[in-house]
């Protein structure tokens, strides 16, 4: 499992100072991205050498207690499945560690340029094979 952390700034907020709904989405991707380069697969290197690049095709949320303006939160990610073209993940938001959003995200890997789906090359598949 992954986990970084992520402060809660007013671009994130409603008018109430509360994180909008749709910016935990937001912190999650952050968390992804860094998680691939720790990996040692920077997502736009992986555009320009293998050709691929990662999109969502389904995310369910479930939303446990707000985050608020200036929070310290705590995104993690780990990897549940990994397939040629699929990648299932488990992502989490804690605040003081309480858990207060969770998430199950389905990722897939196209073609950078045709948008048709295309095979993880099989280094990176091996690396994220190894989180599980």
């Amino acid at each position: 499992m992954f986990e970084k952390a992520v402060r809660v700034y007013y671009e994130d907020t409603d008018a109430g100072g509360v994180v909008y709904h749709s910016n935990y989405l937001n912190f999650m991707e952050r968390c992804r991205c860094d998680w691939l380069d720790s990996l040692g697969f920077n997502i736009a290197e992986l555009q320009e050498s293998a050709g691929i690049i990662f999109v969502v095709r389904e995310a369910n949320l479930k939303y446990d207690l707000p985050a608020r303006l200036f929070d310290e939160l705590n995104v993690t990610v780990k990897p549940l499945q990994v397939g040629k073209v699929k990648l299932l993940l488990e992502q989490k938001i804690y605040n003081q560690g309480q858990l207060i959003c969770q998430a199950t995200i389905k990722l897939a890997t196209l073609h950078h340029s045709s948008f048709k789906l295309s095979a993880m090359p099989e280094t990176l598949r091996k690396a994220l094979a190894g989180q599980v």
